[in-house]
């Protein structure tokens, strides 16, 4: 009787995902658990349990999973995590708009931290594509915009540089860091590819609110500084452009940039979608200094659907799945209706004044998004969750947590003579380290909000 003998199978690909515990980097670990990957995910600190829990209880990570200590300020921090890994998906990017010398503590940083994973990466020989998950903020920032944006565009530096707005420092930084790396994969002999992507929407299971959905979600949330980010926007969901990642790593003959947006829609289309879907949200259907007639501007996306790539949703899932993932963990009201003495009554939510005052009992009480609050001293529904600092509106000797604040950065709610601070305060730095390593936020086009974090 002969024995046959049995392959054993090929040993799992390693890859390595930095940037690990953002919306983009959490969701396309997941996705590569899903696959058989055995995945090294780099965050700043593996210790902080609030930040890694949602990594290390996703199906696979006890088997698949590893949690690496990497910093992109330091020379040779990913050296081990890289080691042995035949891809990285570079999401992480040090960013401080706060900077009083953003040459030096942002631009040059970016830079070098760029070329220090790439020089891990040639250390490795393992290593055969660098993924880049890049920003449009290479791609449109310019004084008019193009009808179509294809990856032979680049934003204009001397623009940038003369003009300095919000954020001007990280556009700079992340061109000049693509095209060092581009530099120095040919090099080494590694591939680097650069997937550029605009507002980056959807469901997510990471602790802390997402900083692109800030933007797209803003008609709802009335937060005015993020309108001209989306007044002619650019939209993927964030488990089409995860698979375009894990598409562009697979397939061998990728190369070179990759614009991965699936819809184009100016404001008012937004608003429009929502306010048909979800019309338990006031919506307004002006957004002052923006033309109804606003051209849409697009990012053409035909490289890499010519490439064989399909993108899976509609504008509407991209909402459906952001809106939901908010309601579930308690950072979106379920209405902007406000309830008094059996009345419906339009919130506040989009009045240009910084807070709305409601006459309560006969007590005037700051408030922002409401969500259906009984004003007979009966029970209040919850309101945003803040995971760290929130502000508490008292009334009638209870407790209330305040939602989104206004749009300046630390707005103060003086309640019962106390100043506390506001719930997200302004969502747009959730973390308190201002280098902190993040997933790339959408772009502004022409205006950008104040001291936001760019994206995804």
């Amino acid at each position: 009787m002969s024995l046959e003998t049995v392959a054993a199978p090929p040993p799992a690909t390693i890859v390595c995902v930095t940037g690990a515990s953002g919306f983009i980097g959490s969701w396309i670990i997941m996705r590569l658990l899903e696959r058989g990957y055995v995945v090294r995910a780099t965050v700043r600190d593996p210790g902080d349990s609030k930040k890694v829990k949602h990594l290390i209880e996703l199906p696979g990570a006890d088997t698949n999973l590893t949690l690496w200590k990497a910093d992109m300020n330091i020379e040779g921090s990913y050296d081990e995590a890289v080691q042995g890994c035949e891809c990285v998906f570079h999401m992480a990017t040090p960013m401080d708009f706060e900077s009083d010398d953003p040459e030096n503590e942002v631009i040059k940083p970016t830079v070098d931290g760029m070329l220090s994973i790439m020089r891990s990466c040639t250390k490795a020989k393992t290593v055969k594509k660098l993924i880049f998950t890049n920003s449009a903020g290479t791609l449109n920032v310019e004084e008019h915009q193009k009808p179509v944006y294809n990856e032979a565009n680049w934003s204009d530096l001397d623009f940038i540089y003369s003009k300095k707005m919000t954020g001007w420092m990280y556009f700079v930084s992340k061109i000049l860091a693509e095209k060092e790396a581009m530099k120095a994969a040919k090099e080494s002999n590694i591939n680097f590819i650069s997937i550029i992507p605009p507002v980056v929407v959807g469901p997510f299971f990471m602790p802390t609110f997402p900083p692109s959905l800030i933007t797209a979600l803003s008609p709802i949330t009335g937060n005015e500084a993020h309108y001209s980010i989306i007044k002619q926007g650019q939209f993927v969901h964030v488990d089409d452009l995860c698979e375009a990642h894990i598409f562009l790593f697979e397939h061998p003959e990728a190369e070179g940039r990759y614009i991965c947006s699936s819809h184009d829609a100016t404001i008012y289309d937004i608003a429009k979608m929502i306010g048909e879907n979800w019309p338990e949200y006031h919506i307004p259907t002006e957004f002052e200094g923006i033309d109804k007639d606003i051209a849409v501007v697009s990012f053409s996306s035909k490289k890499l659907m010519d490439m064989g790539f399909s993108f899976k949703y509609t504008l509407e899932d991209m909402y459906r799945g952001a809106i939901e993932s908010c309601r579930e963990k308690g950072m979106l009201p379920f209405s902007t209706q406000i309830h008094t003495n059996g009345e419906n009554k339009e919130s506040l939510l989009n009045s240009q004044e910084k807070h709305s005052q409601i006459n309560t009992n006969g007590e005037n009480k700051d408030s922002i998004l409401n969500s259906q609050i009984n004003t007979n001293g009966e029970n209040k529904d919850p309101i945003l969750n803040s995971h760290d600092k929130h502000s508490q509106i008292h009334t009638n000797g209870e407790n209330e947590e305040s939602i989104l604040n206004s749009q300046e950065k630390h707005s103060q709610i003086r309640t019962n003579g106390e100043n506390k601070e506001s719930i997200f305060d302004s969502l747009e730095k959730h973390d308190t380290d201002n280098n902190q390593e993040k997933e790339l936020l959408p772009i502004p086009k022409e205006k950008h909000a104040d001291r936001q974090e760019m994206q995804i």
